[in-house]
Formats: C-alpha cells, sequence, structure tokens
C-alpha cells in the first residue's frame, strides 16, 4: 500500500500518495523536499498566517503543526494537524487562506510552491493521486463534520484518538498528544475542561491509560474505542 501525507489544497490537509515516477522536469517530490531549507519553529510560531501570500510549500520534519480558520468573532476553528512527512501550503490562491502553527518545537522544509505546482501539472501520475487524495480528505472531512455536529464529547475524542493512530502507525498501540489541550478542543469543538474530563472518563472505563504529563496515551481496548466513535 502506497503511504499517505497530507498537502493543504484550498481549505483541506491533503493525503498525497508518495510515487517512485519522475516529473518530465526532473527530480521527485521526495528528491526535491530533501534538498530543500529547513526552517525551525517555536511552540505557537506561525509558519505562515491567514491572509500571507503565498510563495512556498512546507513539509513537516518534526514536531506538530495545527492548521486552523480564524472566524469573524476572532475564534480560532482547528481544522487539521500536520504531522512529520505532511505538506502544508498548497492551494489555488495567491494567498494563504489558513493559518499554521507550531503546536510544539517543530522543523519544516520550505520549497518554492511555484516550482512544486509545475511539477504536479507535468506529472499526470502525481495529478492523478493527488485527485483521489483530495476525494479521500473530503470523505475523512465529512466525517469531522458528523462528529462534531451530531456526536457527545466521548465519542469525538474516541474519534480523534484512533485517527491520531491511522496517522502514526509505528506503534498501534500508542499515540502521542503533541499538541495542547485547547488545541484538542478548537479541533473537536469542546472546551478544555471538557477535553480532560473525558480523557479521564476514558481512562476510567479502562478504554484508555494516559502516563504521567498527559502526552502519551495507551490505546488499551481499541475495539471498544471504535465502538464508542461510532455511538
Amino acid at each position: 500500500m502506497l503511504a499517505s501525507h497530507p498537502l493543504e489544497i484550498g481549505h483541506l490537509v491533503v493525503p498525497q500518495r508518495r510515487t517512485q515516477e519522475h516529473a518530465t522536469s526532473g527530480g521527485d517530490l521526495a528528491e526535491r523536499m530533501r534538498s530543500a531549507s529547513i526552517r525551525k519553529l517555536e511552540s505557537k510560531e506561525h509558519v505562515f498566517c491567514e491572509g500571507d501570500p503565498r510563495i512556498h510549500v512546507f513539509q513537516v520534519e518534526e514536531g506538530v503543526i495545527a492548521i486552523y480558520k480564524t472566524l469573524s468573532d476572532g475564534r480560532r476553528r482547528i481544522i487539521d494537524f500536520a504531522y512529520p512527512g505532511d505538506l502544508i501550503g498548497l492551494g489555488a490562491g495567491k494567498e494563504h487562506i489558513l493559518s499554521a502553527q507550531a503546536t510544539c518545537q517543530a522543523k519544516v522544509r520550505c520549497h518554492s510552491a511555484v516550482a512544486l505546482e509545475s511539477l504536479a501539472e507535468s506529472d499526470a501520475g502525481l495529478a492523478l493521486k493527488l485527485y483521489k487524495s483530495v476525494c479521500q480528505e473530503l470523505e475523512a472531512t465529512r466525517d469531522l463534520l458528523v462528529a462534531v455536529g451530531q456526536r457527545g464529547a466521548v465519542e469525538r475524542l474516541a474519534s480523534f484518538l484512533l485517527a491520531l493512530r491511522r496517522k502514526d502507525a509505528r506503534d498501534p498501540d500508542t499515540v502521542t498528544l503533541a499538541m495542547r489541550r485547547s488545541d484538542i478542543a478548537d479541533l473537536l469543538g469542546l472546551t478544555i475542561e471538557t477535553v480532560s474530563r473525558t480523557l479521564s472518563k476514558l481512562r476510567a472505563m479502562r478504554v484508555i491509560d494516559v502516563e504521567q504529563g498527559g502526552t502519551t496515551v495507551t490505546l488499551r481496548d481499541i475495539p471498544r474505542l471504535t465502538e464508542l466513535s461510532n455511538a
């Protein structure tokens, strides 16, 4: 199976399928990104902000980046989190329509947006894979809308933990919360207190364990967690 990593297209973070095909412009995407310059970020530092000119595409090297939209009343609504290997900053317009902020110390690789988009235009195989990825991400976005709009706190948090598990398959029984409780709350449409209370509830149900410090979560009963996410 092909590995999946997200790319921001419009308002989405879209999984990009790795390919061994080479573009006519020379070199594949992975090779180009390996040669890109690295930018270090502190926690809460922005990679880019809504309205900034869209000059670069960024690949997350380390850490986690929150992709969010600022609402008309000033509140923040997180759309997704980008992880190592994910690309952010692609889009159809000349300006970013979302903001990207590090949730912890992070590193990103920077590459010319024009050059990478030209690469996609010249590689039909890559363009097809991006199209399929957009369709898959739209399905995931609809699932999130259902979770936030129709489900309770337990169901939302269970869905979130399972989504983190799918993003990082290195240890299928453990996920790392490399973001603040407020970030999770903004994504799921909950309060910080509700997120903390719900994690404690799942722990009391013996579905998860939360290590001291609250950043590592062990999924003790994945079938039960899946059942709760679909309740």
